[in-house]
């Protein structure tokens, strides 16, 4: 079991680091303006505005012209990586993983 939670935590890192990236990508891409039928543009997009949604929706556009969204929606990752990785990890390596 606790080599079930290793390697889950890890996943999850992983797949949180990307996607991290993946906003940051989609930060920058506002800023360009690029092709909207791009189909990377189009993928990074579909996967980012159902997060970005509810946080516009929640705060709004408080600084202006300036969406905050991402930062918000990094610093979730942020800290899901440094308290559920962790704890998973954790929980793992007690359990006789590793």
């Amino acid at each position: 079991m606790g080599d079930i939670l290793v390697a889950a935590a890890t996943v999850i890192d992983y797949v949180l680091g990307a996607y991290k990236w993946i906003i940051i990508i989609a930060a920058i891409l506002s800023w360009v303006n690029p092709d909207p039928y791009n189909p990377i543009v189009r993928f990074i997009y579909s996967v980012t505005e159902p997060v970005f949604r509810p946080i516009r929706k929640l705060i709004g556009y408080r600084l202006g012209p300036i969406d905050i969204s991402p930062i918000i929606v990094i610093l979730v990752i942020i800290f899901l990586q440094l308290s559920l990785v962790r704890y998973l990890l954790k929980l793992g390596y007690k359990l006789g993983g590793g």
